[in-house]
């Protein structure tokens, strides 16, 4: 592999590099300090400021650290700014106050992007801006290539500030830089953790248990989905990325861990969109003795306790469409809902083929009844649901985990939640039944082609973990990062994760 090859500007802070070097400076040092973040400065001084008298001036000593973000030169006096996590904050560098040599190293040597430490005496300038009036300054690190540099223009009498990238999947190729330029996109990764953290704590309130289950599984299942294949050289066995918590978190309340719950990745071989990425942070939640109307109420609760976290309301704006997460959310069935906006009830139609052609196909193509709903379902369906709306009551071919309803052999207990058009979550009342499960896991095997994405291999630890006895039981999942796209407003899943799956250049 070549060596890095600088560029013309690049090649400029190579040169300041050894100029620091020449003068005896460790432009990497070992050691640093900071008394203060950004934020912490401003605060202390704004509070000495409050309680001093009209004459009286705060003194308040500070060192702070951060990148360069900022340089203006004004001969014997540079103003720059200076970024942290917290905020940033303005060195008032004099050369009276820090010396020649010390100011012209700052001058000559020291770039955008260069991380700094400072110390000083906190102030505010005659301009009203709190600052650091720098008695010595020492570099923590020199940048060698320069970040893109986000642009600001009028429009209609309002700043508009410009992306620093022309590319926008540039700034996912190189989060890192996206991060330093970006402030509002380091905010959403703030969000997603506020996210989690509110999740977890409204489960762990319920007295739920958090657990760690097997990523490297010697059988798939619990959704619907292609997986990713390895191999263990010596076990000389494959393998599979997870698609699914949910059976591992079911043989837990077998064993009697009555409510139970995993945050963490799960990874299905599928296409790109912007709603879907190849590995994805999920929340999946199992409890004894509940039912599909008991998780519906823990599934509202959960969504506005992480909405007030992050947003402090219960009414936010996604991509335009006012939406109001306060609970109850409306109960509508599935029947009803593919009824009423495509006029078709499945009802009527009970194979596959009668199916397609009420819905103007020549036949079902080898799809089976259950896949047609579910497109049926996608097409007129999903797309209306803009306000919160839980979709119940499934057709039990698609459904072989759940319970089926009192007197309706054909429907199942299970729910899935839609806000802004789009799937959020997915829930059953949980199968049980040892016997019942077993003939359904042969029914999904006939019903799919052996190739079919859908098909699922039978787990019969699993059903062996319910024939020893499994409490009646609601199970819960989640896409975090579906959850935080809603409450950030991002309409694609790239903004919300760190490092998304891309295509090679």
């Amino acid at each position: 592999m070549a060596r890095w090859q600088p560029n013309a500007l690049e090649q400029k802070r190579v040169e300041k590099l050894e100029a620091l070097k020449e003068a005896g400076i460790n432009p990497y040092p070992l050691r640093i300090e900071r008394t203060h973040t950004s934020a912490e400065a401003i605060a202390e001084f704004e509070k000495a400021e409050a309680a001093a008298g009209e004459d009286e001036k705060p003194t308040i000593a500070a060192t702070i650290t951060g990148r360069v973000v900022s340089i203006r030169d004004k001969g014997k006096l540079i103003f720059s700014h200076i970024e942290d996590g917290h905020g940033r904050l303005q060195l008032f560098i004099r050369q009276n106050s820090i010396g020649e040599e010390s100011h012209q190293v700052f001058k000559k040597l020291i770039d955008l992007g260069d991380f700094v430490q400072a110390s000083g005496e906190i102030f505010r300038t005659k301009m009203g801006e709190v600052s650091i009036n720098v008695s010595e300054w020492k570099i923590l690190s020199k940048a060698l290539s320069p970040l893109p540099v986000s642009k600001e223009s009028e429009i209609d009498g309002e700043v508009v500030r410009h992306s620093a990238f022309a590319d926008v999947e540039e700034r996912y190729r190189q989060r890192y830089a996206d991060l330093a330029v970006n402030r509002d996109v380091r905010e959403i990764f703030w969000a997603r953790a506020k996210v989690v953290k509110a999740i977890r704590n409204y489960l762990d309130d319920l007295g739920f248990l958090e657990v760690e289950t097997p990523i490297l599984q010697p059988i798939y299942g619990g959704a619907a989905a292609k997986p990713f294949v390895t191999h263990h050289n010596q076990l000389k066995q494959d393998l599979y990325l997870r698609i699914s918590f949910e059976l591992y978190l079911k043989k837990l309340i077998a064993g009697g861990i009555e409510r139970v719950y995993e945050i963490g990745r799960d990874f299905r071989n599928e296409g790109v969109s912007f709603k879907h990425n190849p590995e994805f942070t999920q929340v999946e939640f199992y409890a004894a003795y509940w039912d599909y109307k008991d998780v519906m109420r823990a599934t509202e609760g959960m969504v506005a306790a992480a909405c007030e976290a992050v947003n402090g309301t219960l009414q936010i704006e996604f991509d335009g469409k006012e939406v109001d997460l306060t609970p109850p959310w409306p109960r509508i069935t599935m029947r009803e809902a593919i009824k009423k906006y495509s006029g078709i009830d499945y009802m009527d139609h009970r194979t596959a083929d009668a199916l397609a052609q009420a819905m103007g196909k020549k036949d079902a193509d080898g799809d089976a009844w259950g896949k047609l709903i579910d497109e049926l379902f996608g097409e007129f369906v999903e797309p209306k649901l803009i306000q919160p709306t839980f979709i119940i009551d499934y057709p039990r071919e698609i459904s072989p985990f759940a319970k089926m309803i009192p007197n309706d052999p054909s429907h199942v207990e299970r729910f899935e939640g839609f806000i802004a058009g789009m799937e959020l979550c997915n829930a059953f009342t949980e199968l049980n039944d040892p016997l019942d499960q077993e003939d359904r896991f042969f029914e999904m095997q006939e019903m799919y082609q052996s190739d079919d994405d859908e098909s699922n291999p039978i787990d019969h630890d699993y059903l062996k973990a319910m024939r020893y006895g499994m409490p009646p039981n609601g199970g819960f999942g989640m896409g975090i990062d579906r959850l935080t796209m809603l409450l950030t407003n991002k309409t694609t899943i790239r903004e919300v994760l760190l490092f998304p799956h891309l295509r090679d250049k």
